[in-house]
C-alpha cells in the first residue's frame, strides 16, 4: 500500500466499522416506521448533503463512522454518545427555522427540524411495541455481527484458506511421541480414527485427553503406520483469559510451512462464520477475565492503539488490515451488549424491564440510569486513553 493509504486505514478501520453499526439502527427505524430525519457519514457539523423524502442524508466534518437520529425521548442522550453532540433542534413543534437548520433544509411543509409540523405520535420509538424497539437497539450489533462475517468469508474466498500441515518437524526426547516411534518428517493423518490435515486439528483432539491414550495414525515412506500414545497433562495459562488449564501433549515440534489452497463460495461462508464464532469466543473470554480478575485492564487499549494496529496492519496488506477490521467490528457489537445505560444492551435491558414492569420509567430514573452510563463510559475512555498514552511514551 503506498504511503497515503497506510495513513488513511484508521479512517477505514473506524469509520467503516461504526458506520456499518449506525447503518443498521437507521434500516430498522426505517423498517419500523420510525421518523428518523437525519443520517450522517461522520459527526459533528454538517458539510454537505440531500434531504430524500424526510431524512438528511448528510457527509458531516469529522469522518469517524457516523450517527442516526431518530425521533425518542432518549435523542438528545444518544446523540451525545453516538456522534451527534451540538445538534439539539427539538423534534416538537417550532414554527421558525432553528439556527442549526440551514434554510435550505428548512421546509414550512416538513415536520421537526426540518420544519414547523409536529412528528406524529406512532412515528416516535416509544410508540413501537417493545419487539420493535429492540430490533431497533440490535441492529446495530446485528450489522457489526454480519459485517465481521462478510469480511471473514470474503478473506478466505479472495486468498484461500490456510493451514498448517499436520507434519511432525521434530519430537522431543522422551515425550510420549517418541517413545511411541513417531519420528520427523511423519505426517498426522487421524486421530482416533477422525481425519486431520493440519496441527490446529491434531490439537483440537489430542489436547482435551489429559488421561488415557489416543491412536494417532501417520504415513511415513508412504505406508501408513498406527500408533497408540499417552499424553502428558500439562498445565498452561490461557494467554487471553489468564485462566490456567490443563491439557494433553505428546512432545512434538511443528514445520513452519503454512499452505494455502483455494475454496468455493459456501466453504468460505462456512468458514467465515467458524471464524467468527471462534473470535467472539476470544472477546467474550477477555471480558470475563476483566470480571475476574484473570486480564489486566492494563491491557486494553483505545483510539490510539487502534490507530496505531491499524496502519500496522495496512503495511502488512489487505488481508491483514481487513482482518482487523474484521475483529474490531465483533469487538463494537459484543461491547454493545453489555448492560450499560448509554450502551445498545443497556437501551435493550430499559425495554424488557419496562415490559415486565407494565410502564415507562419515570424521566427521573431514566435520566438517573443514563448519567450511570455516562460516567461507566468516561472512565473507560480515560482507562484506554491513559493505556494508549503510557504505550506511546514509554515503548
Amino acid at each position: 500500500m503506498t504511503a497515503l493509504s497506510v495513513y488513511i486505514a484508521p479512517l477505514l478501520v473506524f469509520g467503516l466499522v461504526v458506520f456499518v453499526h449506525e447503518l443498521g439502527h437507521f434500516v430498522a427505524a426505517k423498517l419500523c416506521g420510525v421518523y428518523a430525519p437525519v443520517f450522517s457519514l461522520g459527526w459533528g457539523r454538517r458539510l454537505f448533503g440531500w434531504r430524500r423524502g424526510e431524512t438528511d442524508y448528510r457527509v458531516s466534518l469529522i469522518p469517524l463512522g457516523g450517527y442516526v437520529r431518530m425521533a425518542s425521548r432518549d435523542d438528545e442522550t444518544m446523540a451525545g454518545i453516538e456522534g451527534g453532540a451540538g445538534e439539539r433542534g427539538s423534534l416538537d413543534r417550532s414554527s421558525e427555522r432553528p439556527d442549526n437548520v440551514p434554510a435550505d433544509l428548512w421546509d414550512e411543509q416538513a415536520m421537526a427540524p426540518f420544519g414547523p409540523k409536529p412528528v406524529p405520535a406512532d412515528r416516535w420509538v416509544e410508540s413501537k411495541s417493545a419487539l420493535a424497539r429492540v430490533f431497533i437497539l440490535s441492529a446495530g450489533v446485528i450489522m457489526n455481527i454480519l459485517l465481521t462475517i462478510g469480511v471473514s468469508s470474503g478473506i478466505y474466498y479472495t486468498y484461500g484458506r490456510q493451514y498448517l500441515p499436520a507434519v511432525v518437524d521434530s519430537v522431543v526426547a522422551q515425550a510420549p511421541a517418541q517413545l511411541a516411534g513417531l519420528q520427523a518428517g511423519d505426517r498426522i493423518v487421524a486421530i482416533n480414527g477422525e481425519a486431520v490435515r493440519g496441527w490446529d486439528e491434531v490439537i483440537a483432539r489430542v489436547s482435551p485427553v489429559t488421561s488415557g491414550a489416543v491412536t494417532v495414525d501417520v504415513e511415513r515412506g508412504g505406508m501408513r503406520l498406527s500408533r497408540r500414545i499417552t499424553p502428558e497433562a500439562a498445565t498452561v495459562k490461557d494467554p487471553i483469559s489468564g485462566e490456567e488449564r490443563t491439557v494433553g501433549r505428546i512432545g512434538v515440534m511443528v514445520r513452519d510451512s503454512v499452505v494455502r489452497e483455494p475454496v468455493g463460495l459456501g466453504t468460505a461462508i462456512a468458514s467465515g462464520t467458524r471464524a467468527s464464532w471462534n473470535m467472539a469466543e476470544q472477546v467474550v473470554s477477555v471480558i470475563g477475565g476483566l470480571v475476574s480478575g484473570g486480564v489486566s485492564a492494563d491491557q486494553l487499549g483505545g483510539p490510539i492503539a487502534i490507530a496505531r494496529t491499524s496502519v500496522q496492519a495496512a503495511r502488512n496488506g489487505a488481508e491483514t488490515l481487513w482482518s482487523l477490521i474484521a475483529f474490531l467490528s465483533l469487538n463494537i457489537a459484543i461491547l454493545n451488549l453489555v448492560p450499560i445505560p448509554v450502551l445498545d444492551g443497556g437501551q435493550i435491558l430499559m425495554v424488557i424491564a419496562e415490559r415486565i414492569k407494565g410502564g415507562e420509567f419515570s424521566m427521573r430514573t431514566r435520566e438517573a440510569f443514563a448519567r450511570v452510563g455516562v460516567l461507566a463510559v468516561l472512565a473507560l475512555i480515560l482507562l484506554v486513553t491513559f493505556n494508549d498514552l503510557r504505550a506511546v511514551f514509554t515503548r
